[in-house]
């Protein structure tokens, strides 16, 4: 686990980006695994600058996103579709029958997770998968637990998860209390993996991922068993390390 820590979130999300690039120069035809949430946001930033600035191509890049709340579709400004297309997908040259996301509006949920575990499957696995980090230290939205889930599937958010989104609705009760998650294996199947930490509030979560032990009470604790790993965080998510 290579652990890059840098001064500034500006800096964090411009670190990142350049792994987004270079995977995507390198390999064109790159399968992305995409996160959402207050973090990378910065990093989608910079991805847009490096595209308009004819840096990266993204014409043959498809993508799949780790996660999605149950009851919310595109036309929720609170859905996942919604973030990705407002901070990535509107603004760079992706096809788009290359996206891919979770449907939190399929009727039946057990067999969209079922269906979108096989289109990963069949891309050939994830040659970059890019994650945030939770307070709880779920990852995507696998959450603390007694067992690893190994594929994509139903997750109960965490009371920790609900509370930390709750500033992007009006009111804690409008937040989804379900949602549609990569699992662990399927995260750990990836070529390469990116976590960004930024915050204070990250700090215990970043620590014990590196130096703990590995526990589904700490979902990101299990990166440690990955071959290829980095951890990109700012001071204040570092100040532990």
């Amino acid at each position: 686990m290579e652990i890059i820590k840098v001064k500034s979130y500006r800096e964090l999300s411009f670190k990142a980006a350049q792994f987004v690039a270079s995977q995507v120069i390198l390999k064109p035809e790159s399968i992305l695994g995409l996160a959402t949430g207050s973090t990378p946001e910065g990093m989608y930033a910079e991805i847009i600058k490096m595209y308009q600035n004819g840096i990266v191509d993204f014409e043959k890049v498809t993508s799949f996103n780790l996660d999605e709340y149950i009851g919310l579709g595109k036309e929720s400004d609170q859905s996942y579709v919604y973030y990705m297309q407002e901070h990535l997908f509107n603004h760079i040259n992706i096809a788009l029958s290359n996206i891919n996301m979770p449907n939190g509006l399929a009727k039946d949920i057990e067999k969209e997770c079922l269906e979108y575990e096989e289109r990963i499957a069949k891309s050939g696995g994830l040659d970059l998968q890019i994650l945030g980090i939770g307070r709880n230290g779920h990852i995507g939205f696998n959450e603390p637990d007694l067992k690893f889930e190994a594929r994509t599937h139903v997750v109960m958010l965490d009371e920790q998860t609900i509370e930390d989104n709750s500033r992007f609705f009006e009111s804690i009760d409008q937040v989804p209390k379900m949602a549609i998650s990569m699992g662990v294996k399927t995260i750990m199947h990836a070529k390469k993996i990116v976590l960004l930490a930024s915050g204070a509030e990250k700090a215990e979560s970043v620590y014990k991922m590196i130096y703990g032990k590995i526990i589904p009470e700490l979902p990101a604790s299990v990166l440690q068993l990955h071959p290829n790993v980095t951890v990109i965080c700012d001071e204040a998510a570092a100040r532990l390390l």
